[in-house]
């Protein structure tokens, strides 16, 4: 049947975008979170391909277990990109739990299995909507220019954990209405939509990691009185006089640690004064470094691109429409003096 292949040709096109997130950079420790995200991905791929395309029928107990690894490791390569205090760390051990208990069940009540896996995506995709419900600044460990995408990512994700409850459900449904006639034909459409959805998603994700940066400056106290004002004002100078805007890594985090300002204060004087979220907040500074070199120089656009702080041609011509609702050629042509 054709759909038996399907699961293989999704763990090679997973295995194909590990090599492509990998090739860029060397591995960094930011990045294997996503890694194994989707190395996870793919080898849950192959072991439906085994299980319902050559009917190894000892694999329906790796399945399950296997399934409860992924809502943990989606949630734990999202918090990767926010910066999380000292204690906060200290209760990741608990994500072990689905796993072990997902073994307990099938040792003792294999029929609650399917519940408790419904139960589990639905919690964790609640928990990562949690996570970004604040919008691209809760993501401040992620650079400027790729904070929408990684959180559009982060939505995406949950939608995924949804859409997988759903087809688990529709699985436990046809095993009591129809013996699982219809069991392969659900489980592979479930496995190309969610861990297509899933790998894509860390792509995207881990490509907002920073690299690595020196230690920041010391915590300063910020004044009560103008504290949103005198925030912007030394935000603006870092970003222009210092030219902080133009490092492509730069993210919220880092950014609170150069200027002495928590990273919560920053986000709430940058939605309140400047009505947006602090990844617009930059790329406007970026956006307008970039129109004064297409202006002023003969530079092409993917040099301005990369020399106002922009890494992605996707992220810098959307940026560029927003703030200036043309494309970098057309308002390098209509900027221009006409010559005389």
């Amino acid at each position: 049947m054709i759909f038996l292949p399907l699961p293989f040709v999704v763990a090679l096109l997973l295995v194909i975008l590990l090599v492509a997130m990998l090739r860029g950079d060397e591995p960094r420790k930011g990045l294997r979170p996503f890694a194994a995200l989707i190395c996870l991905c793919a080898v849950q791929s192959i072991i439906v391909g085994l299980r319902w395309g050559y009917d190894v029928t000892a694999l329906r107990y790796v399945l399950p277990v296997m399934a409860s690894c992924l809502p943990p490791l989606v949630l734990a390569s999202f918090r990767s990109l926010i910066h999380l205090e000292a204690g906060a760390s200290r209760a990741r051990w608990l994500h072990a739990a689905p796993p072990l208990g997902i073994i307990a069940l099938l040792v003792l009540s294999p029929a609650l299995v399917d519940g408790a896996l419904i139960v589990l995506f639905v919690g964790y995709a609640l928990a990562l909507l949690n996570l970004g419900r604040t919008g691209p600044d809760a993501l401040d460990e992620a650079r400027f220019d790729g904070a929408d995408a990684a959180h559009r990512a982060l939505l995406i994700a949950a939608a995924a954990l949804c859409i997988s409850a759903l087809f688990d459900l529709a699985i436990f449904l046809d095993f009591q209405w129809s013996n699982g006639a219809n069991a392969a034909l659900i489980v592979s459409n479930a496995n190309l939509l969610e861990l297509l959805f899933l790998g894509s998603t860390a792509i995207v994700a881990a490509r907002a990691r920073p690299l690595p940066a020196a230690a920041p400056n010391t915590h300063q106290a910020a004044s009560p009185a103008a504290k949103d004002r005198e925030i912007l004002e030394r935000i603006h100078h870092l970003l222009v006089e210092q030219r902080l805007s133009r490092d492509e890594n730069l993210t919220l985090s880092r950014l609170a640690r150069r200027a002495g300002v928590p990273a919560r204060q920053i986000s709430g004087a940058v939605n309140r004064l400047a009505c947006k979220n602090v990844s617009q907040y930059i790329n406007d500074f970026r956006i307008a470094e970039a129109c004064k070199l297409l202006r002023e120089t003969d530079m092409s656009v993917t040099a301005a691109m990369l020399e106002s702080g922009f890494q992605t041609k996707s992220n810098f011509n959307r940026e560029f429409r927003r703030v200036t609702s043309l494309s970098p050629a057309s308002w390098r042509e209509r900027s221009r003096p006409s010559p005389s």
